[in-house]
């Protein structure tokens, strides 16, 4: 690609903070809540703009990556850009894309330009709050030239080794990157390794820290259904009786920092209005993390793509549709930790389908069949070189052990997967 790629990038801001000066600093015009973290961070953006968006302000949120469209990561009021304004802004912000290119060495990358474009656009808008998800880490990331008056950190686990560190503390020490003087920083439950780094820095900068578990937490969670019924204990009050149309444990722990960071933006000791906390978070949605595209049989696509990701995928997989035989449909990144997923789906999962989704980096079926062989069993591994024929694949599976058999496909493996299946599946079960 001309701009190179996401997941291959320089650590520094230079560029990016260079970009974002010629444009008159968009990135100030508005308060930020920056997000970061190895799982989550998304499904915890859309929940933060639910709240928000509730209390009658206008948001911009970013997001990445997408699922099926670039333009899904630019949003404003909970819709993405537009075709013509995106390219309008594209257009607009090219003169000094172009300056900046021959002011510097290198020029700006793919994920700059993105980062650069919903600064732009929530400026011009303009909005009243920003919902910023850093794209790698933190330290370095593009976005990381905005302050964000709250600072949200989920929970952090291996992913992006290569380029982030190869341990916990490692990783947690580039995510603390975004916690800033005097920000407060909400922290979703972590592993000790990284709590001590980001106290570490929160103490350093002087942020005030809120942790999830002690300042605030989720006091109960019962299966509904659709989703879970949730007490939430927030950093002002409590809220009882939340609909929250999500699966999983990890999804209340998201809607719960959400609650921390908003709360922490309004300022001020009063707590939400609790029936519009509840009206916000029963509108939420999070395509593609635990999204039920078809019934009979039931389909369910997720975009985990590291083993944090999906041990929460399968832990609530297996409490919100005890199904009694699952199909799973997979295909992965060549880059991830491939043998560790597997590992964590064989047990859940009946017979695994190894296939490829559209991204140059899915690891062939081929090399997939061969590290799940051994774990599962030649029998339980079926290869299929396309993704459409595997999905119609694993339908025909459930179908052929009929309706009553309570069996199910589960699509997952890379955020990429799960945009694809969406794609071929229309989202809402029809093909």
């Amino acid at each position: 690609m001309e701009r190179g790629v996401e997941w291959d990038f320089e650590p520094t801001l230079d560029r990016i903070a260079a970009l974002l000066d010629l444009l008159g600093s968009p990135q100030r015009a508005y308060p930020v809540i920056h997000i970061a973290g190895t799982n989550g961070k998304t499904s915890t953006a859309r929940l933060t703009e639910a709240l928000l968006k509730e209390r009658n302000l206008r948001v911009g949120r970013f997001t990445s990556p997408h699922l099926v469209s670039v333009r899904e990561r630019i949003t404003v009021d909970g819709e993405p850009l537009s075709e013509e304004r995106f390219a309008e802004v594209y257009e607009e912000i090219m003169p000094f894309v172009d300056l900046a290119d021959s002011q510097g060495r290198r020029r700006i990358q793919f994920f700059e330009l993105l980062t650069a474009m919903a600064f732009a656009a929530f400026a011009d808008t303009p909005v009243d709050v920003a919902v910023i998800e850093a794209g790698m880490g933190g330290s370095w990331d593009a976005t990381n030239v905005a302050d964000g008056t709250v600072s949200v950190v989920t929970p952090i686990s291996l992913d992006h080794t290569d380029r982030l560190g190869p341990d916990i503390p490692s990783i947690a020490g580039e995510k603390a990157g975004i916690i800033k003087p005097g920000a407060t920083a909400v922290f979703a439950q972590q592993e000790l390794a990284a709590a001590e780094v980001l106290m570490r820095r929160a103490a350093d900068v002087g942020a005030v820290v809120a942790r999830e578990g002690l300042e605030f937490g989720v006091l109960g969670r019962e299966v509904a259904i659709g989703g879970q019924l949730l007490t939430l204990r927030g950093l002002k009050g409590v809220y009882d009786e939340v609909y929250l149309p999500l699966y999983g444990a990890h999804q209340a722990s998201n809607a719960v920092c959400a609650l921390a960071a908003v709360e922490a933006l309004t300022g001020g000791d009063d707590p939400l209005d609790v029936d519009l906390v509840r009206q916000a978070f029963a509108q939420a949605s999070s395509p593609g993390r635990m999204e039920v595209v078809r019934r009979t049989p039931t389909v369910v696509i997720d975009a985990a793509h590291n083993p944090g990701g999906m041990q929460a995928t399968l832990e609530g997989l297996h409490e919100a549709f005890d199904f009694a035989k699952v199909i799973g449909v997979v295909a992965v990144m060549r880059d991830k930790d491939v043998a560790a997923l597997l590992d964590l789906l064989e047990p859940i999962v009946d017979e695994i389908i190894v296939t490829r989704n559209s991204s140059p980096r899915s690891m062939p079926p081929e090399e997939l069949a061969a590290l799940a062989g051994p774990l599962f069993g030649e029998d339980r591994v079926h290869v299929v070189d396309r993704l459409d024929d595997a999905i119609d694949r694993g339908i025909g599976i459930a179908d052929a052990a009929g309706e009553f058999s309570g069996t199910g496909v589960l699509i997952t493996g890379s955020v990429v997967t799960a945009g694809d299946a969406r794609q071929l599946l229309k989202a809402d079960g029809s093909r």
